[in-house]
């Protein structure tokens, strides 16, 4: 296996805009009366433009997801998505926000099938030696279905923030056209799909079986997917959650195909497309469960297997109305919220100091700082709220940010010292509760 060998990762420190200074401002006089939450967010908020992005001539945006120097579709559209709502009347952020929707689209248009690319054509990868087809563009090659998703997420959310609509021209329009086409191919991955990936590292998830067709699949109107939002390989390829956002991603499209491209044959092809993987996530993607009742299962194949887990990542079961599938007091996802936070969840740890959802992606006791800041996001009560936001303050490990995932009984022990993603998320919690008012 010849992996690429890290270098030593700079990036150019932005000057940060004029609105997200505000912000910082705003949190001195909020959070004056808990110094170390202040700090923690002073540190986490900017995290993003200080340390992870990199304005380029061209007009576009890269944005690294840390301590990796490429850049993961699905982690940059997270990392910024808390400076959104900020972006209406400051043109830096605009310029910003803006030129990554651009990179974005410009590297689905190179391969929609891939999950992270270079800032240039440098021929760097994870992994030299996958059993795929490679662009010189293309760091990794995982097809997460989630990625997709989050691209178009960024884009919408950016539209209806601030009005603007100069990204959205032909290219974009071309993208959407790729993204459909994909959608629909994968429906079918068994007969119709391109897509293989092999990757020989001895690690089990980093790999698809079936000389990397993945597992045998029935049809089911979802959409195939070989990994999920951690990285790792699906058991079973129809990602629920994943399926949710698809869901959620087609309704976007069916926004701009209306009122941006006024291309009505695209939005009858849309909302058909949006019907068939509703319905099949109906018929299939729920599961009786004998203690909590009709759950949301994570993954299933179609055939009548089910994995009954839930995943620190998003899109994962915690994260379903955060992404704006279903409400969050909807019956079914709060039987799966229960299911999610109890230990009949295989990846629900507690231990001296903390408890919450980790990931098959880091050891058994390694709780997610993002899981935290997701229940927290989707907590129904403000005291649940306060009680993650408290947590999430007392384990930093005495560094002054978030981790991926650390030690339930010492959150001294974690992984990922700089993972920009893991920063944003938590930002977005503490500033919701300031705008709030619950601290």
């Amino acid at each position: 296996m010849e992996k690429f060998r890290l270098p030593k990762i700079t990036m150019p420190v932005l000057p940060l805009p004029p609105s997200v200074q505000k912000v910082l401002t705003e949190a001195e006089s909020k959070l004056a009366h808990r110094p170390k939450l202040l700090q923690l967010f002073k540190n986490c908020f900017p995290n993003t433009l200080e340390t992870t992005t990199k304005c380029l001539d061209d007009g576009t945006t890269f944005v690294i997801t840390g301590d990796i120097p490429a850049l993961w579709l699905r982690d940059s559209v997270e990392q910024v998505i808390h400076y959104v709502p900020l972006a209406k009347y400051d043109p830096e952020l605009q310029a910003i926000i803006s030129g990554l929707i651009k990179r974005h689209i410009f590297y689905v248009l190179i391969d929609p099938y891939a999950n992270a690319f270079n800032e240039t054509a440098n021929d760097w990868h994870w992994n030299a030696n996958d059993v795929t087809y490679m662009s010189p563009w293309v760091w990794e090659r995982k097809f997460e279905l989630d990625s997709l998703c989050f691209v178009i997420r960024l884009a919408h959310m950016y539209w209806k923030e601030t009005g603007l609509t100069d990204f959205l021209d032909a290219g974009f329009k071309s993208a959407i056209r790729s993204i459909v086409d994909l959608f629909k191919t994968e429906q079918r991955h068994q007969e119709l799909s391109p897509y293989r990936f092999q990757r020989n590292s001895g690690v089990a998830g980093d790999s698809l079986r079936n000389e990397g067709l993945g597992m045998p699949v029935n049809y089911t109107g979802m959409i195939w997917s070989g990994f999920r939002s951690s990285d790792d390989a699906c058991d079973f390829h129809y990602n629920v959650p994943a399926n949710m956002f698809a869901v959620v991603t087609l309704r976007q499209m069916q926004d701009f195909a209306e009122w941006v491209f006024r291309d009505l044959d695209l939005l009858a092809e849309l909302k058909e497309l949006e019907q068939e993987v509703q319905r099949g996530i109906e018929l299939y993607g729920i599961y009786r469960h004998p203690e909590f009742g009709p759950i949301y299962a994570y993954e299933t194949d179609g055939f009548g297997n089910y994995c009954l887990m839930d995943d620190a990542g998003t899109p994962g079961l915690m994260s379903i109305p955060y992404l704006g599938y279903t409400s969050i007091d909807d019956e079914i996802y709060q039987n799966t919220r229960r299911f999610a936070l109890s230990k009949q969840n295989p990846f629900y740890y507690e231990g001296a100091v903390a408890k919450g959802i980790g990931s098959p992606h880091t050891p058994e006791q390694y709780i997610w700082h993002m899981a935290l800041s997701m229940q927290g996001l989707t907590a129904q009560s403000k005291e649940e709220k306060l009680e993650m936001i408290s947590l999430l303050e007392q384990t930093d490990g005495g560094t002054g940010y978030m981790h991926e995932g650390f030690h339930a009984d010492d959150p001294k022990i974690f992984t990922r010292n700089w993972f920009a993603w893991s920063n944003s998320l938590f930002s977005q919690l503490v500033y919701k509760a300031m705008e709030e008012e619950i601290l």
